[in-house]
């Protein structure tokens, strides 16, 4: 093994093909976009140089502003309540579901493999309100409450939105932080148990710490998933009523595609990049001192 470590021509021929595939289908498109960020026009009408006017248009357009404020208000109401129900599930699974293994799994994981645009019809039709009415109403008029019209505001299309993404991913979290907890040694449950601790004490003591690693995975799988929301969006309200649902990844496709301003789309994914970016290093700081203890 060291000789084929320190021979250059084999790390050549057992590296080369995948650096060359990820180089041709990751780096170059994200300098090809960085270059467009320069220019104005699309491939059809071509592309003038524009310098940095469409950074200044970035901060001068409402719409990026309304776009980035749901991307950022979508971002962390889902990611918490992704991590917190999948925490939930996977103590549950963990200390009270060991024998139903499969059956749980199964159930808390199969929405995850539903198709974004079979779930987001699924979900047109449990609270839609006309012509024909949605079971979710259905079961409002049951205890006397007037029917929703739940897409017609922004506020409660958002949380049908939050509602039908935390269903559709939550059985992902669950199986993700399940893997984590049961590294855990059970000599330590033990051990716990016998000093006392249980119930909440054992989980805020013993079992968050130990899973810290896993669960801050979690969070920063789930920060980037949500910022860069599109497809059940997209599927489900199309970015409506308006634009007050349309989050940053969607404006960047209309504007760059409906619209043809390949440059101020990029302007707008550069942008997104850099917030994925932020976020993640802040997330990777905040908690340093307690993976170094690990």
């Amino acid at each position: 093994m060291n000789r084929v470590l320190g021979d250059w021509r084999a790390i050549t021929i057992l590296l080369g093909p995948a650096l060359l595939v990820y180089t041709l289908v990751m780096l170059v498109p994200i300098f090809w976009s960085l270059g467009y960020t320069v220019f104005e026009g699309n491939p059809i009408l071509g592309f003038t140089f524009v310098g940095f006017d469409n950074f200044a248009q970035l901060f001068t357009d409402p719409k990026v502003g309304d776009a980035l404020w749901f991307t950022i208000r979508y971002a962390v109401v889902l990611t918490l309540l992704q991590v917190l129900f999948g925490y939930g599930l996977a103590l549950i699974y963990v200390f009270w579901l060991r024998k139903a293994s499969g059956v749980i799994r199964t159930l808390a994981f199969f929405p995850v493999v539903l198709p974004t645009v079979a779930v987001a019809l699924l979900f047109q039709e449990l609270f839609k309100i006309a012509p024909v009415q949605g079971l979710v109403n259905d079961i409002l008029n049951v205890f006397g409450i007037a029917s929703v019209d739940w897409f017609a505001s922004s506020a409660t299309a958002f949380w049908v939105m939050i509602f039908m993404d935390l269903w559709r991913s939550m059985g992902f979290y669950a199986v993700l932080l399940y893997a984590g907890l049961v590294d855990i040694p059970d000599d330590i449950f033990e051990s716990a148990r016998l000093d006392g601790a249980s119930g909440f004490r054992l989980v805020w003591h013993i079992v968050i710490p130990l899973s810290l690693p896993v669960l801050l995975s979690s969070i920063i799988f789930s920060i980037n998933g949500t910022l860069k929301v599109f497809d059940s969006i997209l599927a489900l309200t199309g970015g409506g009523p308006g634009n007050t649902t349309t989050p940053l990844t969607l404006y960047m496709f209309q504007t760059s595609f409906t619209y043809g301003e390949y440059g101020f789309g990029s302007t707008i994914a550069l942008l997104l990049t850099v917030l994925c970016l932020v976020v993640t290093i802040f997330i990777f700081q905040s908690n340093r001192r307690d993976l170094t203890k690990d």
